[in-house]
C-alpha cells in the first residue's frame, strides 16, 4: 500500500529556497526553465511544522553535531553535576560518532539525526554504568579517544537495541544514514520530489533602499541598498508514503504510523519553507491538493501532466490551467493504466466546475472531509497489515 500526494500551491512573489548565490533555486524541464523548491527544504518544514508534532504526540528528532548538549541536558536532568555529564557526554559521543570536529572536542565530525527517546536510552545506559563512565572520561583538556572502554561496549549495545527501527516518526518517514554506523541506517518510508512550477519562469529583481534615521536635512542619499531576486510561480509537489516500510521503521507500531500518515498530510499542507519570508510574507496555502491511496504496487507522479508547460488562462491566471492540466493527465493515466486498486481524494480551492472532469467524482467538500476519506483507506490494526 502506498500514500500519494499531489499539491497544487501558487506563491505570490518569494524567494523560498535559495541556492549558493542567492537567487530562488530552478531548473529546466520540459524545455524551458522552472521555479524550483527542494526536497530537503520541503521535508524539513514539514517535520518542523507544529501540527506534525502534535499530530503524531511524539517530539521530532534532531539532526545535529551538538550531540555532547542533547546528552549532557538528559544527565544534569538525572541529578549529574553538569561538569561531570559534560566529560561523560564528549566521551559518549566521541565512541559514538568515531570522529570529533578537529576545532571543537565538544562536537561531532557529522550531522547525527536522533530522536528524543534515542537520547533518553543513551543517558540512561551512561547512568546504569556511571561510576565506570566517569572514571574513564578524559580529563577537560584531552581528546576522548572513540574506541576508549567502557564507552565502547555501551555504543555496542546500545546500537544493538536501536537497530533496524526508531521511535521518531520523522526518521521513520525520511530515513537515515550514517556510515560509520551502518545499525542506525533506515530506509525512507517516504520519496519527495522537488516542487516545479507547471510553467515557464523568468527571475525578477527588487532593487531596494534603506533610510538612515539619522541624516540631517543637509545630508542625501541611502543608508544603503541592494538587489533582491524572487519569482513568483504554481508549483507541483510530490511524495510518496510507502505504508509497510513506515510501520517497519516504527517497529510495527501501526496506531503511530497512522498518526504519522495524518501528521504528514496536514503538515505537508501547512508546511512552508522560511526563505526571505520577513521580506515577502508568500504565506499561500495549496489551492489543490490530491491522494491517493494504491494498492495496486504502482507510483504515479504526475509531473508530466506539466511536461508541456501551462499558459495563463484568457483573463489570467496559473491555478486553474494547472488543475486542468493535472486532471486531463490522470484521465488519460487511468484509460491506460486502468483504475482498481487506485482510490483518489482530492479538494479544490477554486471552484472546479468546468476545471475537474475526471477527478470530479474524487472531490471533498473540505480538508477535514478529505483527510478523513484517506486515513479510512488505511489499515487499522497489526492484523489488516
Amino acid at each position: 500500500m502506498f500514500i500519494e500526494l499531489h499539491i497544487l500551491q501558487n506563491f505570490a512573489p518569494s524567494n523560498l529556497n535559495r541556492d549558493d548565490t542567492g537567487n530562488p533555486k530552478d531548473a529546466e524541464f520540459g524545455g524551458v526553465r522552472r521555479a524550483r523548491i527542494s526536497s530537503q527544504a520541503i521535508k524539513r518544514a514539514i517535520r518542523r511544522e507544529p501540527i506534525f508534532k502534535e499530530t503524531t504526540k511524539v517530539p521530532p528528532a534532531v539532526r545535529t553535531r551538538w550531540m555532547t548538549r542533547r546528552l549532557t541536558e538528559k544527565l544534569v536532568a538525572a541529578g549529574k553535576p553538569r561538569e561531570d555529564a559534560e566529560l561523560v557526554a564528549r566521551a559518549f559521543a566521541a565512541a559514538f560518532a568515531g570522529k570529533m570536529d578537529k576545532n571543537s572536542p565538544d562536537r561531532t565530525s557529522v550531522l547525527l539525526y536522533l530522536s528524543d527517546d534515542e537520547y533518553a536510552a543513551m543517558a540512561q545506559t551512561l547512568l546504569e554504568n556511571w561510576d565506570a563512565a566517569l572514571d574513564a572520561a578524559p580529563a577537560d583538556d584531552k581528546p576522548p579517544k572513540p574506541n576508549a572502554e567502557p564507552y565502547a561496549s555501551m555504543v555496542k549495545t546500545w546500537l544493538k537495541q536501536a537497530k533496524g527501527r526508531t521511535s521518531a516518526p520523522d526518521i521513520a518517514l525520511f530515513g537515515r544514514m550514517l556510515a560509520d554506523k551502518p545499525e542506525l541506517n533506515l530506509d525512507a518510508a517516504c520519496q519527495v520530489a522537488h516542487a516545479l512550477s507547471t510553467h515557464r519562469v523568468n527571475m525578477d529583481f527588487d532593487f531596494f533602499t534603506a533610510v538612515d534615521d539619522l541624516l540631517t536635512d543637509e545630508e542625501a542619499g541611502a543608508g544603503m541598498m541592494g538587489i533582491t531576486p524572487f519569482n513568483s510561480a504554481t508549483y507541483y509537489r510530490y511524495a510518496r508514503i510507502d505504508w509497510e516500510q513506515l510501520v517497519q521503521n516504527l517497529d510495527g507500531d501501526v496506531a503511530l504510523a497512522r498518526r504519522t500518515v495524518e501528521g504528514f498530510l496536514r503538515a505537508a499542507l501547512r508546511a512552508i519553507p522560511t526563505g526571505k519570508q520577513n521580506a515577502f510574507a508568500a504565506q499561500n496555502p495549496p489551492d489543490f491538493a490530491l491522494a491517493v491511496v494504491r494498492e495496486d504496487g504502482m507510483a504515479w507522479s504526475l509531473v508530466n501532466a506539466f511536461e508541456t508547460p501551462v499558459r495563463p488562462s484568457r483573463d489570467g491566471g496559473l491555478v486553474k490551467p494547472s488543475m486542468q492540466a493535472l486532471d486531463a493527465y490522470w484521465g488519460r493515466l487511468t484509460e491506460v493504466y486502468g483504475k482498481e486498486g487506485v482510490t483518489p481524494v482530492a479538494f479544490s480551492v477554486p471552484e472546479p466546475d468546468g476545471v475537474l472532469e475526471n477527478l470530479k467524482g474524487a472531490l471533498q467538500p473540505n480538508m477535514e472531509t478529505w483527510l478523513q476519506k484517506v486515513m479510512e483507506r488505511l489499515p487499522a490494526s497489526p492484523e489488516e497489515v
